[in-house]
């Protein structure tokens, strides 16, 4: 029994990590022909196609990415800054939502779960939301218009309400006895045992905040109040304008690496989080399972 228990986790092992191997290079070789495309000339792209090593190495896409280095510099921290500042907001209201949904002595919970519920079937559409944050909360060229819209989300307040669901309620009742309030029971219990499910909401909303242009596209025209995601889009729109207006006109313009100059906008645009992703990993997948155990 005991060789043929060792024979089954042997093939289970074997099929186990073959799977994973099979799924990691899935993942992997498509970033590194990104990468690899990124260095490569933008004519040898089109003669030999995409190649894990590049046959003809070239930086002109980076060239023509940085060729404004304050610019991007200033997009950058625009996306950084609201980024930071939204996730912390964010996790804030959204720990102080689900903690009021969770408590029993609560009684309305009920009725505002079943509203935020409600709003994830309907909504109002992109025009009435358009009037609402440039004609009535006159958030056109206003910082604000990048925060406000990705802050948060029904399905985060309903992860952290149900995480917070788990922690005894006992520990609530003996603090209530000790003489402690409902803020202070919120922050210095409810708050810390719920370091896992933070991590996991915070990452959600941090990359909702890196990932966005679409606040740019529609509330910012001024070239200064970029986000990161948006100036690069609006880089490889005028490159494509320009590249189709020659084209047009019959001239030749490769200085225009428009092919490579895609790939190199999206290490440029996900290189930080790929660098954050390592030290964030740990809390990440720790709130992904205790969340789906407790929950």
């Amino acid at each position: 029994m005991r060789i043929k228990r060792g024979k089954e986790q042997l093939v289970f092992n074997l099929i186990s990590y073959t799977t994973v191997i099979i799924f990691t290079l899935l993942c992997v070789i498509p970033f590194l022909l990104v990468i690899s495309g990124s260095f490569t000339d933008e004519g040898s792209i089109h003669v030999d196609g995409y190649r894990f090593i590049p046959k003809k190495f070239s930086l002109n896409a980076y060239r023509v990415a940085f060729a404004m280095p304050t610019n991007i510099i200033r997009a950058y921290g625009v996306t950084g800054t609201v980024t930071v500042v939204g996730t912390l907001v964010g996790l804030f209201i959204i720990c102080m939502t689900a903690y009021a949904l969770q408590r029993p002595q609560f009684k309305y919970r009920n009725a505002f779960a079943l509203y935020f519920y409600f709003t994830t079937l309907f909504s109002g559409g992109l025009v009435p939301w358009y009037i609402l944050m440039v004609r009535y909360l006159h958030l056109k060229n206003n910082y604000l218009a990048l925060l406000f819209p990705a802050m948060l989300t029904v399905f985060d307040i309903i992860i952290m309400r149900s995480f917070m669901k788990s922690i005894p309620e006992a520990l609530a009742e003996s603090a209530k006895i000790d003489g402690a309030g409902e803020f202070r029971i919120f922050a210095q219990i409810f708050l810390p045992l719920s370091k896992p499910a933070l991590a996991t909401v915070g990452l959600f909303i941090a990359l909702r905040y890196w990932n966005d242009w679409y606040a740019s596209m529609l509330f910012i025209t001024q070239k200064e109040k970029y986000s990161l995601q948006f100036y690069l889009y609006s880089m490889l729109t005028q490159m494509e304008f320009a590249a189709n207006d020659a084209k047009s006109a019959g001239i030749v313009m490769e200085q225009y690496p428009a092919e490579s100059f895609k790939l190199a906008m999206t290490i440029v645009a996900t290189g930080p989080i790929l660098l954050l992703y390592p030290f964030v990993q740990k809390y990440f997948i720790q709130g992904m399972t205790v969340g789906a155990v407790k929950g």
